[in-house]
C-alpha cells in the first residue's frame, strides 16, 4: 500500500533514506522530511507491505531550468529507493507513477530525474522506466 507521507512519518522516511543517502545523519534526514512534506512543492510517498516501510520516493517541482525540458514547472524525481528483498518486484514502477499523478495534478506536463554517470542501476531503471537520456554531464568544483 502505498500512502502520501506527512510530518508523523518524518523519521520513517529518514530510516528508509539513509540506506541510500549513507553519507547522511538520520536524525538531519528526518528534520530535512519534516519540512519537506509540509512544503506544497514536494511529496514523498512511502510504500507499506503489512506494517513495514519498504520503499519510498521523493519528488518536487522545479521551477528552474531542468536539463531536457521545454516547461516550467517540471516535477522531479529526487529520491527513490525499495529495500533488498523487496526490489523487482514493482514497487519503485508503483512510487513513481504516484510521484508522476501528483506532478500531474500540479500542472506538469513533463517529469524529469537524474543519477550519477557511473550510476548503471539507477540508468537502467529510469530507461526501463519511460525515462530518456537528455544529457550527460560532468561536474567540476575547486577551492579558490
Amino acid at each position: 500500500m502505498i500512502k502520501k507521507a506527512t510530518t508523523e512519518d518524518a523519521e520513517v522516511l529518514a530510516g528508509l533514506a539513509v540506506q541510500m543517502w549513507t553519507d547522511h545523519d538520520p536524525k538531519e534526514l528526518a528534520e530535512e522530511f519534516h519540512e519537506l512534506v509540509r512544503n506544497d512543492e514536494t511529496a514523498c510517498f512511502i510504500e507499506w507491505a503489512e506494517k513495514e516501510p519498504i520503499a519510498f520516493a521523493q519528488c518536487q517541482l522545479r521551477h528552474d531550468y531542468v536539463e531536457g525540458t521545454d516547461s516550467s514547472p517540471v516535477g522531479y524525481l529526487e529520491g527513490i529507493f525499495v529495500s533488498g528483498p523487496y526490489r523487482r518486484k514493482g514497487y519503485a514502477s508503483a512510487l513513481l507513477a504516484e510521484c508522476e499523478k501528483w506532478a500531474k495534478e500540479k500542472g506538469c506536463t513533463e517529469f524529469a530525474s537524474d543519477c550519477e554517470l557511473d550510476n548503471e542501476d539507477s540508468l537502467r531503471f529510469h530507461l526501463s522506466l519511460g525515462f530518456e537520456e537528455a544529457n550527460r554531464i560532468i561536474c567540476f568544483r575547486k577551492a579558490i
